[in-house]
């Protein structure tokens, strides 16, 4: 019996250590020309210089909530997270998926290892692949950056389909074709929706997917809702934090005789807008418990 325990261990230990070598071989973080920053224009709709403040030779920009941040190490990272789903086929129903994540965060610590970004992709069966650029590091800051610039976007998707024909080793053509998902979580809002309106690649996307972050931008958001029709699928599911957000979005959409609907779709193919209330789910730890555990795998199962 001891025997056979063990030789059940070391299997299960074996398969363990050979999913996450495949998993390593499917995902990369590398460095972009098209990334988020260096940025150095203005701030929408203010005009003002993003990078306001120089002291000691150092060029910074003032954050609403976070104060000064100077452009290293905060707006210096130019790399994005690649990664290969396991249920990715390549076919005409594979979706490229764009994560822009929150505040205070790190592709490595935050995305990949504490929210489970990827293993969460994966888990839901999706046939795609994912895409999330770094946006400022480790800072209380939801700046664009480069997205707010149009037309950034697409340049962003095809850099990306090239990095993504050299991770998979094919060519870039599958990926550049692909209909494309924007989720975002948190201060993810904001180069969200620049990149949704003024990205130049409106007619890839076929739906959003907001997990507690309209914290900001309702016009805008209300704007690309109303114009993208039948086309696009909206969803935006939140917690107390964003609560007075979203109903200010969802009264917004009905006075101007949109459907929504309440609770999460059965289902998300062509248009529909929903709102998921999730109760009093912690805002912090949304990506992985909110109105069902792991909530990025349960949205991304339901996409056909």
């Amino acid at each position: 019996m001891l025997t056979r325990r063990l030789l059940l261990s070391n299997a299960m230990a074996m398969a363990a250590a050979s999913s996450a070598t495949a998993q390593s071989r499917r995902t990369a973080i590398v460095p972009f020309e098209h990334s988020a920053f260096p940025y150095d224009g203005p701030v929408p709709d203010t005009g003002k210089p993003f990078l306001d403040v120089t002291k000691d030779g150092k060029r910074g920009h003032t954050s609403p909530r976070g104060g000064v941040y100077f452009t290293e190490p905060t707006y210096s990272d130019r790399r994005t997270l690649l990664h290969i789903g396991s249920g990715f086929r390549g076919s005409s129903q594979s979706a490229l998926v764009v994560f822009f994540h929150g505040n205070t965060a790190t592709l490595s610590r935050e995305v990949v290892a504490r929210q489970r970004i990827v293993a969460q992709f994966d888990a839901s069966g999706i046939d795609g692949v994912l895409v999330a650029p770094q946006l400022a590091v480790n800072a209380l800051d939801s700046s664009g950056g480069r997205f707010w610039e149009n037309g950034f976007f697409a340049s962003y998707l095809n850099e990306a389909a090239q990095k993504l024909g050299q991770l998979g080793g094919a060519g870039a053509g599958v990926f550049q074709r692909m209909p494309v998902i924007v989720t975002a979580y948190s201060g993810g809002y904001n180069p969200a929706i620049f990149a949704l309106l003024n990205g130049g690649a409106a007619s890839r996307v076929r739906g959003v997917i907001l997990f507690d972050a309209l914290f900001g931008e309702l016009p805008r958001y209300a704007q690309w809702v109303a114009s993208s029709g039948n086309r696009a699928f909206f969803v935006s599911a939140y917690g107390p934090s964003s609560r007075n957000e979203n109903m200010s979005l969802r009264a917004t959409l009905s006075s101007r005789g949109i459907g929504v609907q309440d609770g999460a779709p059965p289902q998300l193919s062509g248009g529909g807008v929903w709102f998921v209330d999730a109760k009093g789910a912690a805002h912090n730890d949304f990506m992985t418990r909110a109105w069902v555990a792991n909530p990025f795998r349960d949205m991304l199962a339901r996409i056909k």
